[in-house]
């Protein structure tokens, strides 16, 4: 009769260790799929959007810069034998 209680307690023991090893794997399982880089099909995608982002705000960027500084016509004397119909004097 004591070896069964002694036997059960062992096997009480076991389930438990076992039981917490399950949940602890379950955890680190749902941690790895959620996370940047175990997961690549997430991170593909936000690493995609984050291109299409930067490529977006590199653009406006530069745009806004050309429309701010643009060049402006400036008046520059040119002599009026170069020009494409030259007068002469």
């Amino acid at each position: 009769m004591g070896d069964f209680y002694f036997f059960h307690l062992i096997f009480a023991s076991q389930f438990f260790e076992m039981n917490a090893q399950q949940e602890y794997q379950q955890e680190l399982e749902k941690i790895q799929q959620s996370d940047f880089k175990h997961n690549w099909v997430s991170s593909s995608g936000f690493l995609f959007y984050l291109q299409v982002g930067c490529l977006i705000a590199f653009m406006f960027g530069a745009c806004s810069m050309l429309y701010t500084k643009r060049y402006e016509k400036i008046d520059v004397p040119v002599q009026e034998s170069t020009l494409y119909t030259p007068k002469y004097k």
